[in-house]
């Protein structure tokens, strides 16, 4: 029964093979690539696939010289397909390059350090876990990992590299106590089809959630919990060859599941001239740092920036009543203590590496990787000591 602050909260994710984050994965490992010749490489990246058809297209400006082609195979191939019993084979795929050079409009502004464009950034931490993440968006992105390396090791040979996940949490007075409802649509071979043809076999359904469900989910389960595996009964025919796919289009999935705002830019295919990606990580950052030190247990920040202009054009931070320090006393500790500008970003989070492939699926946030700067928690004791006579 519910308490009286109940609620449900759904999110979702997808794993590698989905066509939209084939998009984001190509998009991104372009941008590495160029990036490890090119630290300064300015690079605006967009990716569609539909059945055999892959383009890319944008505004890139870079003295490094790449075969277009060869990179966006080799990402198509380390996703899985590689068979046109997939439906989709990087060897027969074709290919239509419209890149172009950045608008000199454009770069005139950000040649002097100023954004490369306007917009609104979001960024969201909160202690539901251990990440500082939203419980319903890292189970699903836990669970559609969980699949995509049961396929790698081939420990369920049938699976193929499109899937979806989704996790409904049932929350009791604000906090999270249960999984609700888990759906898991996976891609696979005919093998595990019952006679009829229509699904796929009760005996499969338990291989998949005694490999894929049970580890990654058990603590949160019980009796109640309601578990489905791919509802309409089965998912031979997946990723681009039945769906279209394009870069940005998970932008939900790449943030917070829908439990935070967001400004609206897509990230993947991106350098960190654009605030779309280097300011929403920055944000989230920040709000990660000001949640792990204290001072507030729930938080959102919003930076905002014109087109060609250094500083933000605002700074707002939201505790959502959970914080012993306000958003107003934060904001000028915040400008002090972190880099706000596009300049000042990329030199901090170190953001001309080439380490945007390995953002491209599974989220942006949350995960306990090397280079991802942004989750670093290594201003906490600089935030207490600015407001140590208050906590």
């Amino acid at each position: 029964m519910l308490g009286k602050c109940g609620y449900f909260f759904t999110s979702e994710s997808v794993t590698e093979g989905h066509p939209d984050k084939v998009c984001d994965i190509v998009s991104d490992t372009i941008l590495d690539e160029i990036l490890k010749q090119d630290v300064n490489a300015r690079v605006a990246c967009e990716t569609f696939i539909s059945k055999s058809l892959l383009i890319v297209g944008g505004e890139i400006t870079t003295t490094a010289r790449i075969n277009t082609r060869d990179i966006i195979k080799d990402a198509i191939k380390r996703i899985g397909y590689n068979s046109l019993s997939l439906g989709f084979d990087y060897n027969m795929c074709a290919i239509i390059d419209t890149i172009n050079a950045q608008s000199p409009d454009i770069a005139m502004g950000v040649d002097i350090g100023g954004a490369g464009d306007q917009g609104l950034m979001i960024g969201f931490a909160c202690r539901e876990t251990s990440e500082f993440m939203p419980l319903p968006i890292i189970l699903a992105h836990k669970l559609a990992m969980r699949l995509s390396e049961v396929r790698k090791k081939n420990i369920l040979p049938y699976l193929g590299p499109d899937g979806k996940t989704q996790i409904t949490v049932e929350y009791i007075d604000w906090e999270p106590k249960r999984i609700d409802t888990v759906i898991l649509s996976t891609q696979h071979t005919k093998e595990i089809l019952d006679e009829i043809g229509d699904h796929i076999t009760n005996e499969s359904k338990k291989e998949i959630f005694n490999n894929i469900i049970e580890p990654t989910l058990e603590h949160l389960i019980d009796k109640d919990t309601k578990i489905y595996i791919n509802p309409t009964g089965k998912f031979l025919f997946g990723g681009p060859a039945v769906d279209t796919g394009l870069t940005g289009r998970k932008i939900i999935v790449d943030t917070y599941g829908g439990m935070a705002a967001h400004g609206g830019g897509a990230f993947s295919g991106k350098d960190s001239t654009k605030v779309d990606r280097s300011a929403c990580y920055m944000a989230r950052h920040i709000a990660k740092n000001i949640v792990a030190s204290g001072l507030a247990d729930k938080c959102t920040v919003q930076l905002a920036y014109a087109i060609g202009v250094i500083d933000p054009v605002s700074i707002m931070i939201d505790t959502h009543h959970s914080g012993k320090i306000s958003g107003l006393e934060l904001e000028p500790v915040v400008k002090k203590i972190f880099p706000l500008t596009p300049k000042g970003i990329t030199d901090y989070l170190q953001l001309r590496k080439p380490i945007f492939s390995k953002t491209a699926a599974y989220g942006h946030f949350g995960r306990n990787e090397k280079d991802f700067t942004w989750e670093k928690v290594n201003k906490i004791d600089e935030l207490r000591q600015e407001f140590k006579n208050k906590i």
